[in-house]
């Protein structure tokens, strides 16, 4: 399992890392040499798009276990038009118009759920089917916005400084956990989590926090270990948020499509859970 972990690992962080700066370069946010264009980040608007279609699926595998139904047909489209709602306010250029959409989707889906839940099931079931459903939306929609708005506002390099950080205290979790981990942290969600491994991803989201902002400049040596530290152990938080997921689906992956992780979801959780705290400090502290 761990080679195939380092394997498709590498693989993943190589062509998102190549998109990312591809999309930083077209759209001139790369550096300060080019001009940068009026609407930024299409590549990654694009790939946030399509990564949520099977997202949806996987999802929808693990709510069809618990005995609910996601209705694909609005959790799909809600979740696309949702997570990419920071490239359509460059199109209109105000804030104003990004919070009406955001209030209008989510809205609008919720109702369409009961239609098609009238339509497919009836009365039986509604509540779950309908609660399953726009959960998927907001998990999946809505806290993704927030990781597309910190590539918009603040650039390629602040968005890899933010996933570098949260992954690699997957990294760190992981690593120290299997060397030194005895105290279980929650046994009843993750019985493989330990408070080692806690301070494992803390000790690495600050590693690679102060690497970044040692040679890209994005904040000062003393934010860079309070971001790490935080943003360490905030993923961890994250992972434990779908590990209930997956327990109540009784399930231990979301799927197998990627060998060593399990499925998108497995890859994806931690930055979700915590993109809206990182353009919480972006926004108010860098």
């Amino acid at each position: 399992m761990l080679k195939y972990r380092l394997l498709f690992g590498s693989i993943m962080t190589a062509v998102f890392v190549g998109l990312i700066l591809l999309d930083g370069y077209l759209d001139g946010s790369l550096t300060d040499k080019f001009p940068q264009k009026d609407t930024q980040a299409p590549l990654f608007t694009i790939l946030i798009a399509l990564l949520a279609i099977p997202a949806q699926f996987e999802l929808g595998n693990l709510i069809r276990q618990t005995g609910a139904h996601l209705f694909k047909i609005i959790s799909i489209p809600a979740s696309i038009l949702l997570a990419t709602g920071f490239f359509w306010m460059q199109l209109v250029y105000s804030y104003w118009n990004l919070a009406i959409y955001w209030l209008l989707i989510p809205a609008f889906s919720f109702l369409a759920l009961f239609v098609v839940q009238a339509v497919k099931f009836g009365t039986e079931g509604t509540i779950r089917n309908v609660s399953a459903s726009f959960f998927s939306i907001i998990y999946l929609g809505f806290l993704c916005s927030f990781i597309l708005g910190v590539r918009i506002l603040w650039g390629p390099w602040v968005l890899l400084l933010f996933i570098f950080t949260v992954k690699g205290s997957d990294i760190g979790a992981y690593t120290l956990g299997r060397l030194f981990g005895k105290h279980k942290m929650c046994p009843k969600i993750s019985p493989g989590k330990t408070w080692e491994g806690l301070a494992g991803a803390a000790l690495f989201g600050v590693l690679v926090s102060l690497g970044f902002s040692h040679f890209c400049g994005i904040m000062t040596a003393l934010w860079a270990i309070v971001f790490g530290a935080v943003f360490g152990v905030l993923g961890q938080m994250g992972d434990l948020a779908e590990s209930m997921i997956k327990r109540d689906a009784a399930s231990k992956n979301s799927s197998s499509s990627i060998p060593g992780f399990g499925g998108l979801l497995d890859v994806i959780d931690s930055p979700l859970a915590t993109a809206p705290a990182a353009f919480a400090f972006f926004y108010f502290v860098v």
